[in-house]
């Protein structure tokens, strides 16, 4: 059984149609990337699987557990980090985590050693009788996480965990949420695509409230792959590099040569020709060749093509 399951779920408000009848599963144990722009239907996404709105159409499922009828055991079923988390500023993370425990209704010495491991786990161990009120905006997320899996849910949903954060603060947070792969199923939803890119091995992409494709990342990247080759030379080869584009632009396996001080990017017709003939053209030419490869297209590109 997936750990997130989507049937037809859709969330109308008024006359606006947040989210359009959805259909989505979740790999078990992954990190899940749910990318869109803003007001793309994200946020309404996850409220209805965190069981914090009611759906127009609809059912949506944690496990064995319909987190869409909104009851006590949809709650416990999802560990849930909203965009804008907000704490009480005069608690230290020691106590706030244990009453978020004392809430999910675990026993006090089990709240003890379970406030410790989340404490070890974000790394806000040496902040642990800290007040909360002078944390950072990554200490803050970082709590927020403990928060959220303090009563050990099978999955988590973090929305836009890293849009207010600064360089430092993203690292940090990105690096536990991969870090949680294979213990916990995770549900990450951004409009930053590098973000999603670094760490997620599944991609959902929504526009508009509508799902408009899901792939793993791989398979995303290969499937919008074009047929481009980067190549950079010592600069001490830079005066032999328009020599070598006129020889290029004579080959019939190539569709275009754009040169730019010592690189070149070469669009290829025929990839099998070119995997064999290009290196030769290079020693033939005697360019010293610093780097090789074929173009990987980035998601923001993807994202871009198929969101407009």
């Amino acid at each position: 059984m997936e750990p997130i399951r989507c049937e037809q779920l859709s969330k109308h408000y008024g006359k606006v149609q947040a989210l359009q009848p959805l259909d989505l599963t979740v790999p078990a144990g992954s990190v899940f990337g749910f990318l869109g722009r803003n007001g793309a239907g994200k946020t309404t996404t996850m409220r209805l699987l965190a069981g914090l709105a009611h759906p127009t159409t609809g059912r949506g499922w944690v496990g064995s557990v319909e987190t869409t009828r909104a009851d006590s055991a949809s709650r416990a079923a999802v560990g849930y980090l909203p965009q804008d988390p907000a704490f009480y500023n005069w608690m230290t993370p020691t106590e706030y985590l244990d009453y978020v425990a004392s809430i999910f209704g675990l026993p006090k010495a089990e709240r003890a050693l379970r406030v410790n491991e989340m404490l070890e786990l974000v790394g806000l161990k040496q902040a642990a009788r800290r007040r909360i009120g002078g944390f950072s905006g990554g200490m803050h997320q970082r709590l927020g996480i403990a928060q959220a899996l303090i009563h050990r849910p099978p999955v988590l949903l973090l929305d836009e965990p890293t849009s207010a954060l600064d360089p430092a603060g993203r690292h940090e947070i990105l690096e536990l949420i991969a870090g949680l792969r294979g213990q916990v199923t995770v549900f990450f939803s951004s409009h930053i695509l590098a973000d999603v890119e670094r760490i997620c091995d599944t991609i959902g992409i929504i526009h508009q409230g509508r799902l408009v494709l899901v792939a793993g990342r791989d398979e995303l990247l290969a499937q919008y792959a074009k047929p481009v080759i980067s190549l950079e030379m010592e600069r001490e080869s830079a005066g032999r590099l328009p020599a070598f584009a006129a020889s290029l632009q004579a080959q019939a396996w190539v569709a275009e040569v754009v040169t730019l001080e010592n690189t070149a990017r070469v669009v290829v017709s025929d990839r099998t020709a070119a995997q064999h003939a290009l290196l030769p053209l290079v020693v033939e030419h005697r360019l010293m060749l610093l780097r090789y490869e074929w173009a990987r297209p980035t998601l923001e590109e993807i994202f871009l093509s198929i969101s407009v």
